[in-house]
């Protein structure tokens, strides 16, 4: 089978929706997929991988985006594929798989991160004048409310919701197969040694309650209102919690937040790091309060680690949780008071047991395996017909001389 992935940006430090989609990608190659890669990050190729290097130089950003997207077409319409499938939006997908996503949801979860009316009423300004995502915006649109667009592939039932309530899609036109993560092969007491690492490298005593939080957009993530939070615990005298910041968000200004809230060695920014894996070992706990995830990773990696997640409803992720079995669910990333009250449950060393056994039966199905397995069982279904290929051929080339 020939499929086209089009994904205009596939570098791991971007975020999850990276990572995830190159797991994906190295499952489709494990299946034989003939996988051509259609992108503007700079990948080798392999024997099993086809990448076309898009060059979509511009003077603006937008405009970058707008060329790699009109030249990627031009590369489709010269060649035919048995299943175009976008993870950018692409006027020639026949699925669409928006794994950060819908763009119209991504927009309006970036507002709902500032605090004040004011606030959010500037940011919906800025957004309605950012030309890149006005662009976005409208050609996701015209794929789904167009009759004939491509079927939209949804990570959660959450994404789901997006396509429903923002395009009125027909659900017809939706399948939901639910994100994937790659299972930690770690031998347990390669797990032990991590943990000592990691707790020795940054100053961390055996007993100490620590914490992960792991994100780049450290706003839309909720890291502020977690550091609130850390803030509040302090006020209440607990002082066996380290929380580890992990991600490339880090900045003067969360420094100076930090300060102000007076969190002194109780908050260690990390940084960026390959080291993930080992930070989840270490750690006991992770909290992700964020305003926006289609179906995080990280929620769903440290799940299947057997660590007990505190999340939000604007996760797609949570919808593997129980509350208060397995995690727990937010309803507002702003509730640094219950957020406080839920880690500080979570001190109890029972209570972390049973709730991260719960959280790894939980997840004990979520690969990335199962999920590309579900994908190439879709990719057969849309497959055409030997015998259509040719007409398929020769409307490409209607469509391009018209």
């Amino acid at each position: 089978m020939k499929v086209a992935l089009v994904a205009e940006w596939l570098d791991a430090w971007r975020g999850g929706a990276e990572t995830s989609t190159q797991q994906f990608i190295h499952q489709l190659m494990d299946q034989g997929v003939e996988l051509h890669l259609f992108t503007r990050s700079r990948l080798s190729p392999t024997a099993d991988l086809r990448v076309h290097s898009i060059n979509s130089a511009a003077m603006t950003r937008t405009r970058q985006s707008i060329a790699f997207i009109h030249r990627v077409d031009r590369h489709l319409a010269a060649e035919n594929f048995d299943i175009v499938h976008a993870i950018t939006p692409c006027r020639r997908a026949n699925i669409y798989q928006p794994r950060g996503g819908t763009v119209a949801e991504t927009i309006e979860r970036n507002i709902a991160t500032r605090s004040s009316r004011s606030a959010r009423s500037m940011k919906r300004l800025t957004a309605r004048l950012n030309l890149r995502q006005r662009y976005l915006l409208a050609l996701e649109r015209s794929m789904l409310t167009d009759p004939d667009g491509p079927i939209v592939v949804a990570l959660s039932d959450y994404v789901v919701r997006q396509l429903q309530r923002h395009y009125d899609a027909p659900p017809a036109r939706i399948r939901k197969i639910f994100n994937g993560v790659s299972p930690d092969l770690t031998p347990p007491d390669a797990r032990g040694r991590d943990r000592e690492e990691i707790r020795r490298e940054y100053g961390l005593s055996d007993d100490a309650l620590v914490t992960l939080t792991v994100a780049h957009n450290f706003r839309l993530k909720g890291v502020h209102r977690w550091m609130q939070a850390l803030s509040l615990l302090r006020l209440r005298g607990v002082r066996d919690l380290k929380a580890l910041v992990i991600g490339r968000g880090e900045s003067p200004a969360w420094h100076r937040l930090a300060r102000r809230l007076r969190l002194g060695d109780a908050l260690i920014f990390v940084g960026q790091t390959d080291r993930v894996e080992k930070f989840y070992h270490a750690g006991d706990l992770l909290v992700h309060p964020t305003y926006y995830d289609p179906c995080s990773r990280v929620v769903l990696e440290a799940m299947s680690r057997g660590l007990p997640c505190i999340t939000t409803k604007w996760d797609g992720a949570a919808e593997l949780m129980t509350d208060g079995r397995s995690g727990f669910v937010l309803d507002d990333p702003a509730d640094t008071t219950t957020l406080a009250r839920r880690v500080e449950l979570l001190r109890d060393e029972d209570r972390r047991r049973e709730m991260g056994q719960a959280a790894r039966a939980a997840a004990d199905d979520v690969t990335m395996a199962r999920h590309s397995k579900q994908m190439t069982a879709l990719y057969a279904e849309l497959r055409p017909a030997p015998a259509s290929v040719e007409a398929r051929a020769a409307m490409n080339a209607s469509i391009d001389t018209a």
